[in-house]
């Protein structure tokens, strides 16, 4: 069946619009992050300061004279800093991502779909940063005191093993724990549309209970450190997460078949 070139040009406008639309939102938040990167870089040393916050309350504790964090490359200082600012910047616009993704695709939504879009919204920035919160708070201290123990005094002539760190080591293992804990802790939103859009549903997610508590373990070994209190501190949120989304996932299953019932009804009426 052949085309007219009218007919071509009609059906190919939606595409390009799209792709006008992608490429302006794409632009909002390339250019927001560079603002936040900027202002984050001015704060570097303090935003630093508070991610090595939970380890010098730990060294402190135990004592032992002045402790430091080191660097071995003229430029690793630098860089770090640099790597704060986007680390931060990146965290602190995650928001303003997830309100560019919204915007993107609200036009091709109705307006009761947008109006069940907005709570989806809301949560998971709000759930990106709790989960951060969790391993700020929670799990760097017990995975630090774990490392920790395994330093020695160095008694009756022996040598001392004691901790060093590197500032861009310590930085990019803060960075990969914060973002996993944040990205695990989005699984009630990702579930909850799935559930929405009926890919899955409470009873096969119910079903398949034993998978996700691999799973979780699995992606936990990925994601963090090889030691078992930050494996056990990412995976047992993770199986809660889904546990929480089995009943999201079963309200969003109610819903909808109460308003497919009250649709027939008045059709029937």
């Amino acid at each position: 069946m052949a085309f007219s070139d009218e007919e071509v040009d009609n059906a190919s406008m939606p595409l390009l619009d799209h792709l006008v639309e992608l490429r302006r939102r794409l632009i909002y938040c390339v250019a927001g992050l560079i603002v936040l990167f900027f202002v984050c870089y001015a704060f570097a040393p303090e935003i630093y300061g508070f991610l090595v916050q939970p380890l010098a309350d730990i060294l402190a504790e135990k004592g032992g004279g002045e402790r430091r964090m080191i660097y071995t490359a003229l430029q690793e200082a630098f860089f770090t800093y640099v790597k704060v600012a986007f680390f931060a910047a990146a965290f602190l616009g995650f928001p303003l991502i997830a309100v560019q993704l919204y915007r993107f695709v609200a036009p091709g939504l109705y307006r009761h779909e947008r109006r069940a879009f907005v709570p989806f919204l809301v949560a998971t920035p709000v759930l990106f940063f709790i989960g951060g919160a969790v391993a700020y708070y929670v799990v760097f201290p017990l995975a630090w005191r774990f490392f920790l123990g395994f330093e020695m005094s160095g008694e009756e002539g022996g040598l001392p093993i004691q901790l060093e760190a590197k500032v861009a080591e310590y930085l990019s293992l803060v960075m990969q724990l914060i973002f996993a804990f944040g990205l695990v802790f989005e699984m009630p939103v990702v579930m909850t549309l799935l559930g929405r859009a009926g890919l899955i549903t409470a009873r096969g997610m119910r079903e398949k209970r034993k998978y996700a508590i691999v799973a979780a373990f699995i992606a936990a070994a990925i994601l963090t450190p090889p030691d078992v209190i930050s494996q056990i501190g990412l995976a047992v949120p993770a199986i809660l997460l889904y546990e929480l989304s089995i009943l999201a996932v079963g309200y969003v299953e109610r819903r909808t078949e109460r308003a497919r019932e009250a649709a027939e009804a008045e059709a029937e009426g």
